[in-house]
């Protein structure tokens, strides 16, 4: 067999099920042989929508995920999809075809690109290590958490490979995750031990069942009050002491009680300037503690009290047994009646200023989530509005929220939702999007209609870039370059084949009840022209914060 086959049968046979992308004569043979093994090939129409799909998937699904792209051309063109994944340690393999002759077209530095933008590089050289050097990637995407580019040379693609190269391969094992010491585990110990508001927030170190269980236990003996960073929202959904997401998309309460703590843990965290406000929500006095796996994230966004290297479930647990008597703590039953009447958003009073065919995306949000069933799977793109759907769709768990932020890219959130929704086909997935992320990838809503996806896509269009917008506009600039005339996405949607309705009141919400009572077979597509007069909260503390 040729390189070409047998490193598409050594991806599949390390656990990879699933490959996305754009096929071109440099990864036909790749891809082909991927598919011949038994995975699923998903095309998309553009290259960076393959990219963020794959993300979205191996996130969602917990599994490592392939992106398939052409020598050149087809790399550059999913980069920011790739940054993306790279910048959230996603367990990503990229398989890229790669011109080694400088004299061609397609010719660009591939394994400096990625390198610049935090994947790790690696090449197939040769026939003879090809499966080897294949499974190589494969570890280090999915046990360094790692978003690999896996170059193919062209020429070594054709190589012939001995038929028994692939005999036994498998992914290796895990390495034992790190087991923290005696000492740190004395020192937090004692620092839950005289804690009276202690506060743990969990990001997305701490994304798992193991680790949520090990973290909750430990809560719920020193009296912790639990908050997830925003890419693990859902992770306590439906435990009375959660406070959902700490940060910029706080609610009013969840901020006050986060501020007010004089402990906060955070477990696979990085408390990083969006998770804590700018380091608004940490108080001069409060002790600062973070638990991570990897020793070069331990106090990279601010000063820490103490940092712990070690697993996070393996770091609860011998903490858990390490403390004395249950503690209440923060635990008490004033903060537990706040927490009923006022954690959700939605409980916070707000003046509706829906007007003049414009619905206010609060009352949208909220009227989605009453009509959409609890099995859900969001994903929600970037913008000015993507506060409303983050914090007033509730989700049934960790699992039902994919959030492609780390880059802060527009534009990703309908690819993210094509992933997510392959990883999870149980439930109902939702692609929040901003009008301008929507109209940038749009090709993708002829990959939602192909795959026949029951998506419900809603379009929050402020026929601008509200961000922008906001931002500039106090001062007085010339706003026309972040303004853009009405368009008719919903006719945009139809063009494509999906249902559309446009909504400006909840009234218009009707045929999207009619289509979820209808057990949906294919997609829709919300067309919500918002208010945009005034920027959300979340955008109001990120501007406080420069």
């Amino acid at each position: 067999m040729l390189v070409a086959e047998a490193v598409g049968r050594a991806l599949v046979a390390c656990g990879v099920d699933h490959v996305f992308g754009v096929v071109g004569s440099g990864n036909f043979h790749v891809t082909t042989a991927m598919v011949d093994a038994g995975a699923r090939f998903v095309a998309t129409r553009h290259e960076g929508g393959g990219a963020t799909a794959a993300d979205g998937y191996a996130r969602t699904a917990g599994r490592p995920a392939a992106l398939t792209v052409h020598q050149g051309c087809g790399f550059t063109n999913a980069l920011t999809g790739i940054t993306e994944a790279a910048k959230s340690r996603t367990p990503l393999v990229v398989v890229a075809a790669e011109a080694r002759e400088p004299r061609s077209n397609f010719f660009v530095d591939q394994e400096s690109i990625a390198r610049s933008i935090g994947a790790v590089p690696h090449r197939v050289t040769s026939a003879a290590e090809a499966v080897a050097q294949t499974v190589a990637a494969v570890v280090e995407a999915v046990h360094g958490r790692r978003t690999v580019v896996l170059n193919l040379p062209l020429p070594v693609q054709a190589e012939e490979v001995a038929d028994d190269a692939l005999d036994g391969v498998t992914l290796p094992p895990a390495p034992a995750p790190p087991t923290p010491s005696g000492d740190d585990v004395d020192r937090l110990a004692a620092a839950l031990s005289a804690a009276e508001r202690p506060v743990f927030v969990v990001g997305r170190g701490g994304r798992s069942a193991e680790a949520r269980d090990a973290v909750r236990v430990l809560a719920e003996r020193s009296g912790a009050l639990l908050a997830t960073s925003a890419v693990a929202k859902g992770l306590f959904a439906g435990d009375p002491w959660q406070l959902d997401v700490s940060g910029g998309f706080s609610p009013p309460l969840t901020a006050e009680l986060v501020q007010d703590a004089d402990l906060i843990v955070g477990w696979g965290c990085a408390l990083n300037m969006w998770t804590m406000r700018h380091g608004r929500l940490i108080g001069e006095s409060t002790t600062v503690v973070q638990v991570d796996d990897t020793a070069d994230a331990l106090g990279a966004h601010r000063e820490l009290t103490l940092g712990v290297l070690g697993d996070v479930a393996l770091t609860a647990r011998a903490v858990t047994e390490t403390l004395g008597a249950p503690r209440t703590a923060y635990r008490t039953p004033e903060v537990r009646d706040r927490l009923e009447r006022e954690l959700r958003w939605r409980d916070v009073p707000f003046d509706d200023d829906s007007a003049d065919g414009r619905i206010d995306p609060r009352t949208l949000s909220i009227a989605l989530d009453d009509l959409l069933p609890e099995q859900r799977v969001l994903a929600v793109d970037s913008g000015n509005f993507m506060g409303y759907p983050s914090m007033f769709l509730q989700v049934p768990d960790e699992q039902g929220f994919c959030f492609t932020q780390a880059f802060q890219s527009v534009g990703l959130g309908l690819a993210t939702a094509i992933g997510a929704a392959l990883a999870r086909p149980d439930r109902l997935p939702v692609a929040a999007l901003g009008d301008g992320g929507a109209l940038m990838g749009a090709s993708e809503l002829e990959t939602v209609v192909r795959l026949g996806l029951p998506m419900l896509v809603v379009v929050y269009d402020d026929e601008g870039y509200g961000a922008e917008v906001h931002h500039f506009g106090p001062g007085g600039h010339d706003l026309s370059t972040v303004r853009f005339p009405a368009t008719d996405i919903a006719a945009i949607g139809r063009g494509y084949g999906m249902e559309a309705v446009t909504v400006t009141s909840p009234e218009d919400l009707q045929p999207v009840r009619d289509w979820v009572a209808s057990g949906p077979t294919g997609p829709m597509l919300v067309h919500a022209r918002v208010t945009g007069d005034e920027p959300s909260w979340w955008l109001e503390e990120a501007f406080r914060g420069h």
